[in-house]
């Protein structure tokens, strides 16, 4: 019997993990998946930049790598799940609002205290997002990057400005109620009025035009295309 293969997901946070980690090893059932929890947005990082960003990310993966005794051929692909944040709207609406402690999103703005702060790291994600955007290959593995905008509680749960507990109650709950129904998951994410799952490129077009990385849009469906069939078959 063939040794399973790793499907290595990157996540920013544990909800992230709480939300998605039951259903996509029931979906990639034949493999193992590992779900690197970042505590963090690596887009968004200072140390990070386009020139670094595509070895960084292959250093993460390879530092899991060298503590299980692996190497390239143990993966079968890496799946990156970005929250977009609002990266690609205009500074003029990144407002000034003393009155909050940190920033708050809605579809068409966001407020925060520091402005100037939000201005530097949403051109830092840009810069960022636009190198792995494309990017076919980590470490000779293959590699997507998929996005959540303007963040993974927006939509999934159709929340903006949730608190920590929150986000790990809302995703609780999202698995319990898909984790018996990986049809039902992936019909949502894949089929919902919120879903780009169209072509690949033309999705990351999509999601850096207007207000688009504010509003609730996600490509994460185009992941599943080719193993749809089969879970429709199977009815999970």
């Amino acid at each position: 019997m063939a040794r399973k293969k790793i499907v290595f997901v990157i996540v920013e946070g544990p909800s992230d993990d709480t939300a998605f980690g039951v259903l996509l090893n029931r979906i990639y059932d034949k493999n193992m998946v590992h779900i690197e929890i970042m505590h963090g947005d690596i887009t968004s990082d200072l140390s990070v930049n386009a020139s670094n960003i595509v070895s960084h990310i292959g250093n993460v993966v390879k530092a899991y790598a060298d503590a299980n005794h692996y190497d390239k051929s143990h993966f079968k692909e890496v799946i990156h799940l970005i929250d977009m944040d609002g990266a690609y709207i205009s500074d003029e609406n990144i407002l000034e609002d003393r009155s909050v402690q940190k920033p708050v999103y809605s579809l068409i703005d966001i407020r925060t205290a520091n402005p100037n702060t939000i201005v530097q790291r949403n051109a830092r994600k840009r810069e960022n997002i636009d190198r792995i955007c494309s990017c076919l290959k980590i470490w000779a593995i293959p590699y997507s990057a998929y996005y959540m905008s303007s963040n993974l509680d927006h939509v999934l749960y159709g929340k903006l400005n949730s608190t920590d507990d929150e986000k790990e109650d809302d995703a609780y709950m999202f698995a319990k109620q898909y984790k018996n129904n990986i049809s039902g998951f992936i019909e949502y994410i894949t089929d919902s009025d919120f879903s780009v799952s169209n072509d690949f490129k033309e999705s990351w077009e999509y999601i850096k035009k207007d207000f688009h990385s504010l509003e609730r849009h996600t490509n994460f469906g185009i992941c599943f295309k080719e193993i749809r069939e089969k879970v429709e078959k199977n009815k999970f």
